[in-house]
């Protein structure tokens, strides 16, 4: 398989696996509410499904990194196809409770093996098409997550049909996922064919592969400049919409604008991943792109905090530009930071890597969310706007390339 149909075929299931997701959480808490499920029984079922991701990240990881990639992401689209059906058809609190479970499930089988798959097909002296496969990856997602946020939204009012309409179409794009998953991811057999060696494989490549992103600094770096990414989307994603609810001066129009900017805000992630490949080519150097991204981000933080003294129209627009602008830079950064932790990386140990990756993203963003939350209670939104900023800034200023990285160029010899 040539790089260029690897790297198109990676873009198509990243798309395919984000699709479901943006097409459901739009609706999702309002129709389980009018479905009878108190508001706390549904943020109890969020915390099934956030618990499952969690306890089997790195299980999964292990798991692609010892049967395969292919397989693990076959059983993903199964499971999220099962679980939105569950969803879109049943009021039972039980068969709800399992699909959020299932969700979980397919959300942790899909963090990390087409990731992987992909990186596998790329010889690993060819720097630029990885990066520029990666950055196509996230640009897939970020743009799958805009158009199924903006369908999701407007599917139930626009055609006057039940708001379990957009998950069962999000069902459907499950059904295409596992097609496609089956037809254009192949893999050649691994070597754990029995269930026996399976049970022994796992445990031991997620050994390996926390051991590795324990002893190697430059992953360890890489590693920490995600976990301070988690503390910012937590701290992002529970105060936005609740600061956006008081400078429209309501509910209502707080949801609508901060539905708007959060679809807008995934393509803003679409475009910085674009805008990631001509900056990498122009500048030679990986871990440069990776720093203009996230100052980009940091400076976008510190304009929200700023934003905090401003209010009505002028404080909603002034909130938007710098939310925006703050995905534009996670946009440039996440393909060259992903190229920078695979560098760092064999085969054997990939996904699991990733899924370590996963994991730190979502345990941060857990503890950024209970802490920094009851600071801004106590204090101010700014404030947690400002210490997210100081979570991402450390983290990324200290992010080097311990050896010389392949160049995007014939003129560059390194991106250091």
């Amino acid at each position: 398989m040539t790089a260029q149909a690897a790297r198109r075929r990676y873009a198509l299931i990243s798309f395919l696996t984000w699709l479901p997701t943006g097409l459901y959480i739009p609706v999702l808490v309002v129709l389980l509410l009018d479905r009878g499920i108190s508001l706390t029984t549904v943020a109890a079922l969020g915390v099934a499904y956030s618990a499952t991701v969690m306890v089997l990240e790195l299980p999964t990881g292990g798991l692609a990194d010892v049967i395969g990639r292919r397989p693990v992401m076959i059983a993903s689209a199964a499971a999220s196809l099962a679980a939105l059906l569950l969803l879109g058809l049943s009021e039972s609190l039980w068969l709800l409770a399992i699909s959020a479970v299932l969700r979980g499930v397919a959300r942790a089988l899909s963090s990390g093996p087409v990731e992987a798959w992909y990186v596998d097909q790329v010889p690993a002296e060819d720097a630029a098409d990885m990066a520029r496969g990666l950055s196509m990856g996230v640009m897939a997602s970020s743009i799958a997550l805009t158009a199924g946020t903006v369908a999701g939204a407007l599917i139930p009012v626009g055609l006057d049909v039940s708001l379990a309409v957009p998950v069962l179409i999000a069902a459907g794009a499950d059904l295409l996922r596992l097609v496609v998953t089956v037809v254009a991811m192949p893999e050649s057999k691994y070597e754990a064919s029995t269930v026996g060696s399976v049970l022994r494989g796992v445990p031991s490549a997620i050994a390996s592969g926390v051991r590795l992103a324990v002893r190697s600094l430059a992953l360890t770096r890489v590693l920490m400049v995600s976990a301070g990414l988690g503390v910012t989307l937590a701290v992002i994603e529970l105060l936005t919409p609740a600061w956006m609810a008081e400078l429209a001066g309501s509910a209502e129009r707080g949801v609508l604008a901060y539905g708007l900017v959060a679809a807008v805000g995934f393509a803003a992630d679409a475009l910085g991943s674009a805008v990631s490949m001509p900056l990498l080519r122009r500048i030679g150097s990986i871990r440069a792109v990776c720093r203009i991204g996230y100052c980009v981000s940091v400076l976008a933080l510190a304009g929200m905090a700023a934003a905090s003294v401003v209010t009505g129209l002028p404080g909603i627009l002034a909130v938007a530009i710098a939310y925006l602008l703050m995905f534009v830079g996670l946009g440039i950064a996440a393909g060259p930071l992903s190229q920078l932790l695979h560098s760092q990386v064999t085969t054997s140990e990939r996904a699991t890597v990733v899924s370590v990756q996963s994991l730190l993203l979502q345990s941060a963003g857990a503890v950024g969310s209970v802490g920094l939350g009851a600071l801004a209670v106590v204090t101010s939104p700014w404030v947690a706007f400002l210490l997210a900023a100081v979570a991402l800034a450390i983290p990324a200023a200290r992010l080097v390339a311990p050896q010389p990285v392949p160049s995007v160029s014939p003129e560059v010899r390194s991106v250091r």
